[in-house]
């Protein structure tokens, strides 16, 4: 990585440390044309991945699921708190 992947790498990271706890939505980019949006909640950051809890009535039980920083950075998905 270089140095500005690495900052900006940061950057992302510490903002998604900051939002620990908040209601976020996430679009997920599936591909041909076709994106999931999800609601949850920012569980935990850890050095290279972070954890969001997905309750969606409709979907069942809640899942947990996990994002590197980096599917932030290069847009393969999108998050902003609710």
């Amino acid at each position: 990585m270089g140095n500005m992947e690495q900052s900006e790498f940061n950057k992302v990271r510490a903002s998604v440390q900051q939002q620990c706890g908040s209601e976020v939505m996430i679009q997920l980019d599936r591909g041909r044309n076709k994106i999931d949006i999800q609601k949850g909640v920012i569980q935990e950051a850890y050095p290279s991945v972070f954890t969001i809890l997905v309750n969606d009535e409709n979907e069942g039980p809640a899942q947990l699921l996990s994002f590197s920083y980096t599917d932030i950075i290069t847009k393969e998905i999108r998050m902003k708190l609710c």
